[in-house]
Formats: structure tokens, sequence, C-alpha cells
């Protein structure tokens, strides 16, 4: 503990003294703190009970310093006595998480210790952090950027995947190059770029003669082209034969390559748009250690891979949210997956106003549709293990999700939204359970406006499921005070689980105060247990019931 106050000290006093040297006008100091903590309870209707530490919080504090073209930052981190539930273990105690020094300027951009990292849409290399998730990813190493035009770039990186507060016991490299060919041809009126990608993963194994290279090669190559209202962009990424991970088991005698297809197509204008995308995965997994695969927390992960479907906003549309499936698993021969197959299509229209729908107002119309596949072909799960897939052949139905929303906006002080939601879940592909759920979800919310930062929202849910846990309704209440004030409440019940035991309210009241970049907000209540996601991309969390406090601040 005495360590943990010397190393925040440290950084506070530091705050202080870059403060006061930027007064003198020796560059510029900028930062943030962010604390999010919770007191667990015991809870007998949930049959949940505290940790052994009741008390857990996670704090990051980082501070950057620019001058000219200098930039240099750090990153300190807390979790005291313990990490919030279901975090990555390797979250304990206090210590420094991430520094860097980054030379930049119109031409290089030269970063060295840790950094963030994307080559195309992710799906060969992306590291990133996301607090919510528990995920920071970032590559300790180097990293060059070189623009020698604007047309013109190239990036070439090395370095070991951040886990915890420690690194991977792998090497990373990558390139990555972006070409502006209609800046070369001299396009006026449309958009056309080339990208070339390469990441390679270098891990050795206690594996005594393996059939496979240490070196694992990803190659990406993408197109992306624009002309008026109307874009379309494509990415193909090639993995090299690598070892198939099962149950954190590597497969000495069971290799394969993997692929990834890619593309996005649409048309936008005002009032109408149209975007579809379609993904082919195979064996895409791709972690900073082989045995990684499979766990809880992302960790390790050296790829992107959200699940490309609508990202609801309402409670009740997310307890059956699907996974993308990029790996390969064949534990039995009822579950026999190699990756995915699918897509989606979001298409918006607004009707205009004074029109026959449109109103006085107008009225905004959303549709998505998406539906998910597993990849059919040929599967052994007897020795030798292998498989063969047809390359858009459709296999077992995983997920599908068609919704419609209506945004109505009925007079400057009344807005309206009204969502109709039908859900297919394969409980048994994507988690690898049992069991299948089809639901349909409906959600009518209002908002009334009393003046100036002064409102009121209420949003009420339904959802009917024919198996599972049944039925849900769910309500919430927001009181927004003024612009520093917020209040709110908000209930889910499942009453209409076959186990009477299991009907439970989960319900929170909390409030937020904001002022200028700073947010506390204090929340009681029941979690409950399943998926949060963010951007498509998921991590567990179990029942809890306890107080919550949050603070969040930048400078």
């Amino acid at each position: 503990m005495k360590k943990s106050l010397t190393i925040l000290l440290v950084l506070a006093s530091t705050v202080f003294y870059a403060q006061e040297e930027e007064k003198k006008d020796y560059g510029r100091v900028f930062g943030g703190f962010e604390s999010n903590s919770q007191w667990y309870l015991n809870d007998k209707e949930l049959h949940t009970t505290h940790p052994e530490d009741p008390f857990r919080s996670n704090n990051y504090l980082f501070l950057n310093y620019n001058y000219k073209k200098w930039t240099v930052g750090i990153q300190g981190e807390s979790y005291e006595p313990n990490a919030l539930l279901n975090y990555n273990p390797e979250y304990k105690g206090t210590n420094v998480s991430t520094y860097f020094v980054q030379y930049k300027s119109d031409k290089i951009d030269v970063t060295a210790g840790y950094f963030y990292e994307q080559f195309g849409s992710g799906l060969v290399l992306r590291s990133w952090e996301d607090r919510a998730l528990g995920i920071n990813n970032a590559l300790r190493g180097g990293r060059v950027i070189y623009t020698p035009v604007s047309y013109l770039s190239f990036t070439g990186l090395y370095g070991r995947q951040k886990s915890g507060f420690n690194v991977s016991d792998s090497d990373i490299f990558g390139f990555n190059s972006e070409i502006g060919i209609s800046d070369i041809l001299k396009m006026e009126s449309s958009d056309l770029t080339l990208g070339l990608s390469y990441v390679g993963r270098n891990e050795k194994t206690a594996i005594v003669d393996p059939n496979f290279s240490e070196l694992t090669n990803v190659y990406s190559g993408r197109i992306n082209f624009t002309h008026n209202a109307f874009y379309i962009s494509t990415e193909f990424d090639y993995k090299s034969d690598d070892a198939i991970v099962e149950v954190q088991k590597i497969e000495n005698d069971f290799i394969k390559p993997g692929t990834a297809l890619l593309v996005n197509v649409g048309y936008s204008q005002k009032g109408f748009g149209i975007d579809g995308s379609f993904r082919r995965m195979e064996n895409m997994s791709f972690f900073s250690e082989r045995t990684a695969k499979g766990n809880l927390y992302n960790d390790k992960i050296i790829n992107f891979i959200p699940s490309l479907t609508k990202q609801h906003h309402n409670s009740l549309a997310n307890i059956y949210v699907y996974q993308a499936q990029p790996s390969v698993s064949l534990p039995d021969e009822s579950i026999l997956k190699s990756g995915e197959i699918g897509g989606q299509i979001d298409l918006f229209y607004n009707f205009k106003k004074e029109s026959a729908l449109g109103g006085k107002t107008g009225t905004k119309v959303s549709v998505n549709m998406s539906n998910w596949f597993g990849l059919d072909g040929k599967y052994s799960v007897s020795d030798p293990r292998d498989y063969q897939t047809d390359f858009l052949a459709f296999g077992k139905k995983y997920f599908s999700d068609y919704n419609i929303e209506i945004d109505k906006k009925i007079n400057d002080k009344w807005h309206t939204i009204f969502t109709y939601i039908n859900q297919y879940y394969n409980k048994k592909f994507v988690e690898e359970t049992s069991g299948l759920v089809k639901t349909n979800i409906i959600s009518a919310e209002a908002t009334y406006k009393f003046m100036e930062a002064k409102s009121i929202r209420v949003l009420g849910e339904h959802l009917w499921a024919d198996s599972d846990k049944k039925n849900w309704a769910a309500s919430t209440i927001e009181f927004n005070a003024s612009k520093k004030w917020s209040f709110y409440c908000s209930d889910l019940y499942n009453y209409g689980n076959l186990d009477k035991e299991k009907r439970n309210h989960y319900y929170n009241v909390g409030a937020a105060f904001r002022k200028n970049a700073t947010r506390v907000s204090l929340n009681y209540g029941r979690q409950r247990g399943g998926l949060l996601c963010v951007g498509g991309v998921c991590r567990f969390v179990p029942e809890s019931t306890g107080l919550s406090l949050s603070l969040n601040t930048s400078f």
C-alpha cells in the first residue's frame, strides 16, 4: 500500500509541477483521471454473496506533456484492494501501466514505449484501450510512420503486447502502407485508396517437435472507393498455417490457415441512406500467445473482430447478444465450427415535413437486418481431425436480428421513438451450451422538454421469448434537472421465468453531476448477469448487488 501511495503522490506532484511550468510557456500539459468503485453487497434473492473484499476500485490517471514536436506520456493504474468483479486477474495492485515518447513532424512520426495502432478494419491488428471492457492491449516497443507525400504513408512497428502490468511472451512485427491512388491519378470527383499490411507473431511454445512454425504471418489487402454519395470497400486477409487451439491446448497435429473477407457498400444522401456489410471469417482468432484463445477477458488479443449487428441501446435487446465466431471449435459431432459468414443491411429514410407520413416535423424510419451462419463443409472430429469448407456456403444458423425504429419529433417539447425487434439466438453454437431462443421485443420512448436543459425521458420495454428465461418487462425514467444534474431509476423484471425463484427484479437508482470536463455518478442496484458489450466486443459480468461511484475528469 505504501508503494501504491508513493506512486500516486509522485504522479500528482508531476501534474502540479508541469502546470506551473506551463505558465512559463514551456509546453502544454493535459491528462485525465477516472475512478470506478463498487461496494458489493449480499443479496438473498439473487443468491449472491459479496467477495472477500467487498469494496473494489479501478483507477486510471494519465498525464501527457507536449512541447513543439515532442510528446511524452504516462498512465498509472490502481486496482485497490482488488479490481472490479470479472476483470482480468492480471489487473492487481498499483503500478505504472503505460508510458511513451513521441516525435511527430509533417513527414515522420516516431514513438517509443507503449502505443496503439490499427491496420485497416482491424482484422489483422488493432491495439486499443476500453476500460469498461477491461481491454488495454497496447504494444510496448517502437513504431515509425513515414509520410513522404500526402498520398503515401508507411508504418513499421515492433513490440510485445501488454497484459495487465506485464507483456506477453511473444514478438509482434507489423508493416502497413496506405496509397492514395486517386491523388496519384488526379481523380477529382472520386477517391480511391489502396492498403497493404503485414503482421507477424513469433512465439516459442513448449512443444518439443512442433508441426508449425513459431512465426505466424498475416497478410492483408484492401481497396476503398467513393464517388459522390456512393462508397464501397473490401478487405481480404490471410493467416498462414498455425496450430488449432482448443480448451487452451495446442493441437500439434491439427494445422490450418485462416482467411477473412470483408465487403462494405453503401449510398447516402440527405434524407436517405443504405449500407450493407458482408463478412466471412475462417480460423481468424489471433492472440499474442496461442493458449490465450478462449479467455474471458479479451486478454492478449491481437486483432479486432466485433459482431456486425445493430448496437441496441435498449436493455432487453441486449440480453441475447451475438458475439463474432472467428474460431475453430470441434468439441463433438453436434458442434462443428470453423468461423462465420453473414452480414447486415442498414437503411434509413426521412419522411419530409408536411408529407403524409412526415407530419409537421418529419419522421425518420430506420430498418436493420442481420443474419449470421456457420461455415458449411466437411468436418472430422476423430483422428485425423480436419475440416474443409465451401467458401460461400452457409451452414447452421447462429443469429438473426430484424428491427425497425420510428423516430418522431412531435413538436419542440415532445420527442418519441418506437422500436420493434425480432431475434433468433442459437445458444448451442454461439455459447456452445444448449438451446435456441426466439424473441420479439417492443419498446416505446418519450422525452418531454420543459425548457432549456430540463427534460424527462420515459422508456417502456417488453420481451417475449419462447424458451430460456422466457418473458421480461423493463422501464426507465430519467430526469435532467439542469445542465449539471440528472437522476434516473430503472427496473428489469424477469416475470416469465419458469423457475419462480428466479423471477427477479434488476432495479437501479442513481444520479449524475456534470461540471465542465468533470462527471460524477452514484448508483445503487442490481447488475443482471450476462454480456456487457461496447462496439460489438463483449465482456461477461456476473450478477451482483451494490453501491457504485464513478468519477471522470480531464484537464
